[in-house]
């Protein structure tokens, strides 16, 4: 049986890693955590030859991130549940994944902050490079509609309790479908 997948999109610190470990923390099955920082933090890319400029990311970043988009229905395919975390910056890539995840049970879920949280969280973090909450902020949402959309300026234990809650009753059609019927609808003759 296919995993079930709950993608959260949101700027960069946004929440969504907080929120994803309060909404594993609250459901009832087993959850994985799945996010582009878990596999930076693995150390999946050559880092010190990126960094020595022995490789251009310009190079690999698309690859990179196709690569990310094909692996989570494979996961999801294998039986595992997932919950995902994606910034997702352009309307290539949303429609990427709404053709890759064709079939799969996704609940995609907007994550909303005013940009001066976000620009505030991500200087306290000090592992951003100032300025990218503020780009994702510009652009993050204008590619997509949403099965729930949430503001993260509060508790995340009362915002994963809202997200299951909404998630345990949702009807069809999902965002998902909605947004892969526009797109086959748009590319018809």
């Amino acid at each position: 049986m296919a995993g079930k997948i709950i993608l959260l999109n949101g700027a960069s610190s946004a929440g969504k890693s907080t929120l994803a470990s309060a909404v594993r923390a609250q459901v009832a099955e087993p959850f994985w955590h799945y996010s582009i920082d878990h596999l930076m933090a693995g150390g999946v890319l050559p880092r010190a030859r990126l960094e020595n400029g022995d490789f251009a990311w310009s190079d690999m970043r698309p690859m990179f991130f196709e690569g990310f988009h094909r692996s989570i229905p494979a996961l999801a395919a294998a039986g595992n549940n997932l919950v995902v975390e994606h910034i997702v910056e352009e309307q290539a890539w949303m429609d990427r994944l709404v053709l890759l995840l064709e079939g799969c049970d996704v609940f995609f879920v907007g994550l909303h902050c005013p940009v001066e949280e976000l620009e505030r969280r991500e200087r306290e973090r000090g592992n951003r490079r100032i300025g990218e909450a503020r780009a994702d902020f510009e652009v993050t949402h204008t590619f997509a509609s949403y099965d729930l959309e949430l503001e993260t300026t509060g508790p995340s234990e009362p915002l994963a309790r809202a997200l299951l809650s909404a998630w345990a009753c949702r009807t069809p059609p999902s965002a998902f479908s909605s947004m892969l019927r526009r797109l086959r609808r748009a590319s018809a003759p």
